[in-house]
């Protein structure tokens, strides 16, 4: 029996705690998410709100602080936030990828280093985050050892080689936008590349499931030999599936999944959150008429409204309350759903950020504004 779309996005949700908010503490819900988008400050943090009943700032904030939520660069090559007992798996799985990004960069190349020799620096950087360090130490570093200011490829590819973590410096976010930086812990005690990619399939699929290898490669950004590979080798740990147009899915075994008559409320999802960019075929929760509007030629990827567990329309904080922009109608039962979602989120913004997201307000320029409303 084929799993239907709507039952696809109910998985979805419910993986993602967006049906209900869940009653744990900060470090579960993170690792039953899989992994927090968070090369945007504010992100996890809103990710959180939207999954977590009573969500508190100050948890998250303690969690990077103590090192159990870790932030670096993993999937698609960038910064997410995860568990500390997912980060070394990860970073085993997306090793591989990080280094041929950084060594085979044009302007890595035109440096003349080799790869040993960017292998060295790495290591020197390591080294000298065992306390936390500026970007303006790290590079002051290099300097002194090339003998001369390294190439902007230089600093580029290090960061990506090299086994660090972005360390909190403050701000309302825990991190400011002049990033500082410590050594990943543990990376001793991390699994070889192929038993990392078992690790990340199984947690993707807890957090994302039912998927296609597509999927799995989407969000990995790995390739699907080795995805197949790893998935081969999880054997009876996973079960097939396929979806109504016939596309093989997998998930993993015992899992369940809700009915596809579950009712979704709405949600307010954070720029880049996870749910958005984890799968191939994204209309699972984006329908493809509003794709443009929400994920912008550059990668920006917009606050979404959720109503019945699709993306609907866009948000905003505005002086007067939260702006939504709806992408098509909304009728008015759900938009009172979505104003007490909007009076909670401006409470909890008003002690962080209450202008979060500020500096892409360009782009509401270029959205429809058919309905727009201030709510909340």
């Amino acid at each position: 029996m084929p799993v239907t779309d709507r039952a696809l996005n109910r998985a979805t949700l419910e993986r993602q705690s967006l049906l209900r908010r869940a009653d744990v503490d900060v470090v579960e819900a993170v690792g039953s998410v899989g992994a927090l988008q968070a090369q945007e400050p504010a992100s996890p943090y809103l990710a959180l709100w939207n999954r977590i009943e009573g969500f508190e700032a100050g948890d998250l904030d303690r969690a990077f602080a103590d090192g159990s939520v870790l932030k670096g660069s993993l999937m698609r090559l960038t910064l997410h936030a995860v568990a500390a007992a997912d980060f070394g798996p990860f970073r085993a799985a997306t090793e591989p990828l990080l280094r041929a990004a950084a060594y085979n960069d044009k302007r890595y190349r035109e440096t003349g280093l080799t790869i040993e020799q960017g292998d060295e620096l790495a290591e020197r950087i390591r080294e000298a985050t065992a306390e936390p360090c500026t970007r303006e130490d790290l590079v002051g570093l290099l300097t002194e050892a090339i003998g001369g200011e390294p190439p902007a490829g230089v600093w580029r590819a290090i960061r990506y080689v090299a086994p660090i973590v972005h360390a909190p410096t403050g701000g309302p976010w825990s991190f400011e936008r002049t990033p500082a930086f410590a050594a990943a812990p543990d990376m001793e005690a991390r699994p070889d590349a192929a038993a990392g990619l078992r690790h990340l399939v199984t947690s993707y699929l807890a957090a994302f499931g039912p998927a296609s290898v597509a999927d799995i490669c989407q969000f990995t950004l790995q390739r699907r030999p080795p995805v197949r590979e790893a998935i081969d080798a999880l054997g009876d740990e996973l079960v097939r599936l396929e979806d109504e147009r016939g596309t093989a899915l997998i998930d993993l075994a015992g899992a369940t999944l809700p009915t596809a008559e579950t009712t979704a409320p709405p949600r307010l999802l954070p720029m880049w959150d996870s749910t958005l960019l984890a799968y191939d075929d994204r209309s699972r929760i984006i329908p493809e008429a509003h794709r443009s509007h929400v994920i912008r030629r550059n990668g920006d990827c917009l606050a979404t409204v959720l109503v019945d567990g699709w993306v609907r329309g866009v948000w905003r904080p505005v002086e007067a309350g939260i702006e939504i922009t709806p992408l098509e109608p909304i009728d008015e039962r759900d938009w009172a759903g979505i104003e007490a979602e909007a009076a909670a989120l401006r409470a909890f913004l008003a002690g962080r950020d209450p202008a979060v997201y500020a500096r892409f307000d360009r782009w509401w320029d270029r959205l429809p504004n058919d309905g727009r409303r201030v709510v909340g």
